[in-house]
């Protein structure tokens, strides 16, 4: 396996507010560049430039929803602007940036999310997932340890660029898998990303999930993958609506499955196709792996075409920045970069150590 520079890796605690100020003052410097980049490196992939004044009905209308839906990470967010000395308009921004991408990005031959979920006996259930993002975002990884105050939880979760959600699990053995599918109007709501967060804040298992889930209005459309020890589910959500399919193995990548959203579908041609091709490999490749697999062997699994979609240089094509192998029961989460031969980071509930510390 090859070095690369680690993943950084921030242990937060506290009220809402001071999860947001710790998480923003450890990343203040990364930030401040990363919104300094063509405004979180937006106008790099839009072909019409934007800033925080511009965007500013369009911020004030998601602060109205965040702070409605899920009031503690409104909070968290405004911790956040106070910790790394950002705007809080800033910090909103970071939040809702894939929202303000809107289809544009997507409607590419580049790759996106592969993600499944296996549940067998004991300890062995399963979720992992490629991370397939434009905008180089690889440089903004981190991963976050959450205890609230109050909270029974604590909460491990993959972040880009100061969102307090993306993917993870929680110490309750329930992980959250995400995958992006386009359908619908996408609006003001809550973004997606903070809707995972607040799952493995508030959920311990796959059916409370469903169930908070189907409280939201998410601004726009995506496919969430759920695991726990007693089975697993993906649930597409769409313009206010929420359909989902329980497994105990389950592939998921970037088309609706659905039959009643299937005829909503948005993926052009080509990204549906590679989105077959994508669900077809793994799902083959799925089948030939062992139940009680290890965690790289998972990693392993998704490292390669048509799953895993390397760099050609363009910054507006998606391309897998991170793969993610989760056990849920173990509170563990196995994490390697966009160079898929480097040696894993382990994170787990409560401490984080690399492959060979094993």
């Amino acid at each position: 396996m090859t070095a690369a520079a680690p993943i950084p890796y921030l242990e937060l605690s506290g009220d809402s507010h001071e999860l947001g100020r710790q998480h923003g003052a450890a990343r203040a410097a990364q930030l401040r560049a990363f919104l300094d980049d063509g405004t979180a490196r937006l106008n790099h992939l839009l072909d019409v430039p934007v800033s925080p004044g511009s965007l500013q009905p369009v911020l004030d209308a998601f602060r109205s929803e965040v702070e409605a839906c899920v009031p503690d990470l409104a909070e968290e967010i405004r911790g956040l602007a106070d910790g790394a000395n950002l705007t809080r308009d800033e910090a909103l921004l970071l939040q809702v940036r894939r929202e303000i991408l809107g289809y544009r990005s997507t409607r590419r031959r580049g790759g996106d999310c592969t993600t499944y979920a296996r549940v067998a006996t004991g300890w062995c259930a399963a979720l992992a997932q490629t991370v397939d993002l434009n905008g180089n975002l690889d440089d903004q990884a981190g991963v976050l340890s959450i205890r609230r105050s109050g909270s029974p939880r604590q909460v491990l979760i993959l972040s880009f660029g100061g969102l307090l959600g993306y993917l993870g699990l929680n110490s309750d053995g329930l992980a959250v898998g995400i995958n992006l599918v386009l359908g619908g109007p996408w609006q003001p709501g809550v973004p997606p990303y903070l809707a995972v967060r607040h799952l493995l804040d508030n959920a311990g298992s796959v059916d409370e999930a469903l169930h908070l889930l189907g409280e939201l209005r998410l601004a726009s459309s995506r496919s969430l993958m759920l695991c726990d020890e007693h089975g697993a589910a993906w649930a597409e959500l769409m313009d206010g609506r929420m359909c989902a399919v329980t497994g105990t193995t389950l592939v998921h990548t970037n088309h609706f499955l659905h039959p009643e959203f299937v005829p909503f579908d948005e993926l052009n041609v080509f990204a549906r196709n590679g989105s077959l091709r994508r669900l077809d490999a793994c799902a083959q490749r799925l089948r030939t792996l062992p139940q009680d697999a290890p965690l790289v062997d998972h990693l392993a699994l998704l490292s390669t075409p048509p799953i895993f979609v390397p760099d050609n240089g363009d910054i507006r094509r998606e391309r897998t920045v991170a793969t993610v192998a989760m056990r849920p029961m173990l509170g563990e989460v196995c994490l390697v970069g966009p160079q898929p031969s480097a040696q894993p980071q382990i994170f787990t509930v409560g401490a984080t150590r690399t492959v060979a510390d094993r």
